[in-house]
């Protein structure tokens, strides 16, 4: 069954010996332009010896390529995640259009990238470290001014002034039906981009492995070609899988050549200290289905999202640096104030560029869970699809555009009777396994009404939720009685440093809930009311000592 690799998402790159043959060194980054048009240097500058062969048969016309004519002739193209029986040198015998970047013998060991295409991924790891690196699409001629182009393994490139990324030209704009041929006093760098940087770096491996095992080949039946059908079920004759890394998906893409990115990375170290502290906040009860699984995701997903930028959509990275995951809903996360200076989240981290951004090594991660993944939990009293139950009284919601209200809604809950106590239940949202001030955040009833008696609301509270088993819990509050200001926008405080053992984060079912219950006794009718404007239930979180 054939399949197709997306281009933009690479598997892992072995670090054998024979890469640190192929991946020679690493070069700064270099920003895309357009190509220069071809047609205005290609007549003048292009050698007319050998125009009418092929780029293959001009290969053969230099000695001193004979190495990299030995590599091409024997690395397969590697299409659809199988290897095809026809090998670079047939293409370039063909009649597609390359540039041909060639490195003379002696500037690589032909015997060791020989070797490598014995291997099961040989073809594949060849092509995109060594003929990717030496080929391109584009026709790009060697002039005085330089000209940024792709090569085929989408890494971006610079030619001109008689030197490629730095390296000598020994030959250049020799012209062949199938292109250009230059020829190279040494190979060309190979260029990591961050992905590959954390794949293959000894002090980032641990943080790359998390990654990468979220790479995945999808089955794209739309990009497939149907065959018929056997026992009911639709058969492909060509079935092609786009490969996809669905963490990387969300927080940024730095395993693509076309973005320019920046990114925290932790050393090993450091990086287990911050994982396994995620991890302790991700714990779900044992009830939940693929409840490891779901641990490991979210705490790689909660420590990356706020750990990588797009150079694209900053307004001024020195004032203030905003996240990929960046959430307009909620700006007080996902923006880093001052990140160069003492107390920033660069401060004192070091910086390496490669091709599609710059890498900043932290020693210490910059970040607490607070500022990132930890965040207060706000169940709005106008999400009316967060009631789960209420008795002996109704509800509305209301508009008071102020500062001290909320997102400018708030519920107005009202008894039944001017006598009869009230129950609602609240269903909160993605709490994690940690430690919360549990508030009630009750408005003044001057907010609709500057007349109106300013009376406190009484009542009791239960928090349920469930333990490591996934068994009720519920704390009543030591059946305290609470009230509020009636003169102010009132923060009452529930419970302080309420542990939930286990989280439910990302989950739908309803066994984290909040219950208010108006306590008024009939002979204290006059002295509190029953009707509560309720802006919000509150978690706000509590750091670790």
């Amino acid at each position: 069954m054939n399949t197709k690799i997306n281009n933009k998402n690479w598997k892992r790159i072995s670090m054998t010996g024979v890469f640190y043959i192929l991946l020679l060194s690493f070069s700064p980054l270099l920003l895309f332009v357009s190509c220069s048009d071809w047609d205005d240097h290609y007549e003048n500058l292009a050698s007319q010896a050998g125009s009418d062969m092929t780029l293959w048969q001009t290969i053969q016309q230099h000695p001193e390529l004979s190495d990299f004519r030995d590599v091409l002739s024997q690395t397969k193209v590697f299409k659809y995640h199988k290897v095809t029986d026809v090998s670079y040198a047939d293409l370039l015998d063909g009649t597609q259009t390359f540039t041909v970047l060639a490195p003379v013998n002696g500037s690589f060991n032909k015997d060791s990238v020989l070797n490598l295409l014995s291997t099961s991924k040989g073809d594949s790891m060849v092509v995109r470290s060594f003929i990717g690196n030496h080929l391109s699409y584009n026709q790009v001629a060697n002039v005085e001014k330089s000209t940024d182009f792709f090569l085929l393994n989408k890494k971006q490139a610079t030619i001109g002034n008689n030197q490629v990324l730095g390296v000598p030209l020994q030959s250049s704009n020799i012209r062949a039906k199938g292109g250009i041929l230059h020829i190279l006093q040494n190979t060309l760098p190979y260029r990591y981009n961050i992905y590959e940087v954390l794949l293959n770096d000894p002090r980032f491996s641990d943080i790359g492995k998390e990654i990468s095992s979220y790479d995945r080949d999808e089955f794209s039946p739309t990009q497939s070609v149907e065959g018929g059908m056997v026992d009911g079920e639709q058969i492909y004759v060509d079935s092609v899988f786009n490969e996809r890394n669905k963490i990387l998906e969300k927080v940024g893409l730095i395993n693509d050549e076309d973005s320019t990115f920046l990114m925290v990375v932790p050393t090993n170290e450091e990086w287990q200290r911050v994982w396994n502290e995620a991890m302790d906040h991700f714990r779900f009860d044992s009830t939940v289905e693929d409840r490891d699984s779901l641990q490991r995701y979210y705490a790689n997903f909660s420590l990356l999202k706020d750990a990588i930028f797009s150079r694209t959509i900053q307004d001024s990275p020195e004032d203030s640096l905003v996240s990929y995951y960046y959430n307009k809903f909620y700006p007080q996360y996902g923006v880093f104030h001052k990140p160069f200076q003492e107390g920033g989240i660069l401060y004192g981290t070091t910086p390496t560029t490669y091709s599609n951004g710059t890498l900043y090594a932290a020693e210490r991660w910059p970040f607490t869970p607070e500022m990132t993944y930890n965040r207060e939990i706000k169940t709005e009293g106008e999400r009316t699809n967060l009631i789960l139950e209420y008795q002996q009284c109704s509800y509305t919601t209301r508009v008071h555009a102020a500062d001290s209200v909320s997102e400018n809604e708030y519920l107005v809950i009202t008894p039944r009777t001017a006598t009869t106590n009230w129950t609602m239940t609240f269903k909160l949202e993605s709490t994690l396994a940690a430690d919360y001030d549990i508030c009630a955040v009750i408005l003044p009833a001057s907010v609709y009404n500057p007349n109106a008696q300013l009376k406190p609301c009484k009542f009791q509270v239960e928090i349920n939720y469930v333990d490591e088993n996934g068994k009720s819990q519920t704390f009543n509050c030591d059946n305290e009685k609470f009230t509020n200001d009636p003169t102010r926008v009132d923060t009452v405080v529930l419970a302080e440093n309420f542990h939930f053992p286990v989280c439910n984060y990302g989950q739908t079912n309803m066994k984290f809930t909040v219950k208010l219950k108006c306590s008024i006794l009939a002979r204290e009718t006059s002295q509190f009311s029953r009707e509560m404007l309720l802006d919000c239930i509150y978690l706000r979180p509590k750091k670790k000592n």
